[in-house]
């Protein structure tokens, strides 16, 4: 009876992984950046906790696997496709119809390379300690911590975003190697560019709070491509 309990856990915890991304939908809907943010870092949380549940329960299975990458989708691809697209419809100027009414679409482009990404990491067994391409949550985090700013000032922020909806989409399906934030052990050998990624990464959160997770996400990008993902 225990067993058959705890098999189920690691999906609960991914089951409320598609709630928060659920609910940063609504948010991301009515251009509500902050609460968006808010619950896909609580996605984050869950996305972590039911990978260690599966791991410490040794409770695997393709049901979870797939929920996983289902949950994903919603939570770290449509989330912030979804707030893109509300913000590029806001700051495009309002006397052009037709640049108001069809640039903003661009921003579908996020989640169709969200999708290809998990397909791809679910096929790709080279993957297993080390990523090829930007993980979906990074995406997240990055659209999420950028719409925290005020963007109306800066008259080319539609193109500006649309080039980073072209660069962003391109790094998810690419085969550019970034490491993971998997630690095996505590050893700086073993994880030397993990700590160097962190603490530059809390010097940045602490000084720009909220406003410095798209710096952090690009400083992992160029960390990663320095190193060539090295653990």
């Amino acid at each position: 009876m225990a067993n058959r309990i705890t098999r189920h856990i690691p999906n609960a915890i991914t089951c409320c992984n598609l709630l928060c991304g659920c609910m940063a939908v609504m948010a991301a809907f009515n251009s509500d950046a902050w609460h968006t943010l808010l619950w896909v870092v609580a996605g984050s949380l869950f996305d972590f906790c039911d990978g260690m549940a599966s791991r410490l329960l040794k409770a695997y299975s393709l049901i979870g696997k797939e929920l996983d990458s289902l949950a994903d989708l919603v939570t770290f691809g449509l989330a912030p496709t979804t707030l893109c697209l509300m913000t590029l419809r806001e700051l495009c100027v309002p006397d052009d119809t037709t640049l108001r009414t069809l640039y903003p679409f661009i921003a579908l482009i996020l989640v169709v390379s969200a999708a290809l990404r998990l397909a791809k990491f679910n096929t790709d067994e080279r993957q297993t300690t080390s990523f090829l391409g930007l993980a979906v949550p990074a995406n997240a985090l990055f659209w999420c911590g950028l719409f925290q700013t005020d963007l109306n000032s800066l008259p080319a922020a539609p193109w500006i975003i649309g080039v980073l909806v072209l660069l962003f989409a391109g790094l998810m399906v690419s085969r550019i190697p970034m490491f993971s934030l998997k630690f095996k052990s505590l050893r700086w050998a073993d994880n030397k560019v993990r700590f160097i990624f962190l603490i530059v990464s809390v010097v940045i959160l602490a000084l720009l709070r909220e406003k410095g997770l798209s710096a952090v996400i690009g400083w992992y990008i160029i960390l990663s491509i320095l190193t060539k993902g090295q653990h």
